[in-house]
């Protein structure tokens, strides 16, 4: 995020998309909310289900799964045609704005209209709206960047911000929403197979010598990392021979599960170091047991950037140890010395090799997280990003074109499927689903179809259907919702037993990997009784 979660009240102006806030980040949504409500905020969503968040919207427009793009493109049109747009940070902050416009030209609201479904007067009011304030906050999560497109769809959005002058203030940015609570740490420590700490990169020499110091090795590899979607081909093919899963549960998260399943029986050798014994975990050669986040002391960072201290709250049970314990353990009888007094211990070290986090210390964050970046111990950390400049300088605007979905609906597939969360359970129920109460308010998986579709097809609300893509068949429980709308059903991702990854398109996205979780093109049928 750009800006932190608070900063969201100060926005005259919220763009809500591909994020069923509501649900899947119910306390950073009461941000929202309170805005709008008691601070006369103007809220937009754009979604192709009528989510929660819809109720409070000034405007909701519906897009067709997968045309993000393409309505980026033509609010920027209409905010360009009539004279929106703020030149003056344009001008001083950015460059290639000419490219943009040239391409922006062609996406007319009619021409949107054609390819989103986005009524163009609709697309009109967005734009008007969106632009006219003097500050304005866009919000996104994963409907934006599980794609064959996300990265273009990232990097449009940011195109939209600094169009309007919109990054660098209260009230403003363009802030990405985590789906778990130490996803934003995670890639800040180095888990990304491409980058060391403080995303310095693998393939600078002068970098990996940094760290062959910091570490007392004699060498370091310059060669980038497999990202997981390539990891999983490269384990079928035999190219990878062992993989070592700590906290994930790619058996129900992944796209394509049943090519996961077959990829993973290819292996030489599996461990997982997990909580549970999760569905991944059955598969593993060895288990072993870490504690959960209320059995750490340790630190997290949040969305907002925030690092804050964790403490331990209950004792863990039988084995299970400090993942960092767990890590070094695995080290040392692998020759590499590794030790550590604590987890303060740790986090010393992360100071000493993360530019970023070097004036962060348990003293400073014992009451109140710190915002990275924060270079020094007298320094306050940054809760707004690129205040005066951009990290590169000025601020690049990218010229991008719409591409459709890999994957379209025909006569044997004819509905679009996307998937997403449910209030109630947590990712992939590893935790949640351990919850009686939880279990009972949401106790299985279900596909959320249109009254007009189920009409169609003949199924009553609680029927059980089949429902089959290119890649798999599940089934689960039918559930006619208001939420849905024509053309396109919903299924949860949570629920093992009605596996909506069974079904999911795993292409990716050419630039970060990641699969069409968001699109792909199914079937229903009623199940006999």
């Amino acid at each position: 995020m750009t800006n932190t979660i608070a900063d969201i009240g100060d926005a005259e102006v919220i763009l809500v998309t591909g994020s069923n806030t509501t649900e899947n980040h119910p306390v950073l949504s009461s941000f929202v909310k309170r805005a709008v409500k008691f601070k006369g905020a103007k809220l937009i969503v754009v979604d192709p289900r009528r989510i929660k968040m819809t109720e409070f919207a000034n405007l909701w427009i519906r897009p067709r799964l997968g045309t993000d793009v393409a309505w980026i493109n033509g609010l920027m049109n209409v905010i360009l045609h009539e004279n929106l747009h703020d030149e003056d940070f344009i001008e001083k902050r950015t460059e290639e704005f000419g490219t943009l416009r040239k391409v922006v030209e062609k996406y007319t609201p009619e021409h949107v209209e054609e390819i989103t479904g986005i009524p163009a007067e609709s697309l009109k009011e967005a734009a008007r709206t969106f632009a006219a304030a003097k500050k304005g906050s866009i919000l996104y999560c994963m409907g934006i960047t599980q794609h064959t497109t996300g990265t273009d769809n990232v990097k449009s959005l940011a195109n939209l911000s600094m169009l309007c002058g919109f990054l660098g203030m209260e009230g403003g940015g363009v802030n990405p929403l985590r789906g778990q609570n130490n996803v934003q740490g995670a890639c800040d420590m180095g888990g990304l197979p491409n980058v060391f700490p403080a995303y310095l990169p693998v393939i600078d020499k002068a970098v990996s010598a940094r760290f062959v110091e910091a570490w007392g090795v004699t060498s370091l590899s310059t060669k980038p990392g497999l990202t997981v979607t390539k990891m999983f081909p490269a384990a079928h093919d035999g190219t990878l021979k062992a993989m070592y899963i700590i906290g994930e549960n790619p058996m129900v998260s992944d796209a394509d599960l049943n090519h996961v399943e077959e990829c993973l029986k290819h292996l030489d050798f599996l461990v997982v170091q997990d909580i549970f014994l999760t569905e991944t975990a059955q598969m593993a050669d060895v288990v072993l047991p870490s504690r959960c986040f209320a059995e750490k002391e340790g630190t997290f960072t949040n969305s907002e950037r925030r690092v804050q201290r964790v403490r331990k709250a209950v004792e863990p049970p039988g084995q299970a140890h400090y993942d960092w314990e767990i890590l070094c353990d695995v080290a040392n009888r692998m020759g590499y010395p590794m030790s550590y007094a604590d987890s303060e211990a740790v986090f010393e070290e992360i100071r000493k090799v993360t530019p970023s986090y070097a004036g962060i210390t348990y003293e400073r964050i014992e009451g109140e997280g710190i915002h990275w970046p924060c270079p020094n111990e007298e320094h306050p950390g940054t809760p707004i990003l690129h205040r005066e400049m951009f990290t590169r300088g000025k601020g690049l605007f990218h010229a991008i074109e719409y591409v459709a979905p890999a994957e379209q609906v025909d006569e044997d597939y004819p509905l679009y499927l996307t998937t997403g969360r449910v209030l109630y359970h947590y990712h992939t129920g590893t935790m949640t689903m351990k919850s009686e109460g939880l279990n009972e308010i949401a106790p299985e998986g279900f596909v959320e179809i249109a009254d007009e579709d189920a009409q169609r097809l003949g199924i009553a609300d609680g029927d059980t259907v089949s429902v089959a893509s290119r890649r798999g068949k599940v089934t689960a429980r039918a559930q006619i919702s208001e939420k849905a709308v024509s053309g396109t059903v919903f299924m949860p991702f949570h629920y093992a037993q009605a596996a909506a990854n069974k079904l999911t398109n795993a292409a990716l996205d050419p630039v970060c990997g990641i699969p069409e979780f968001k699109v792909c093109a199914v079937k229903l049928e009623k199940r006999a009784a």
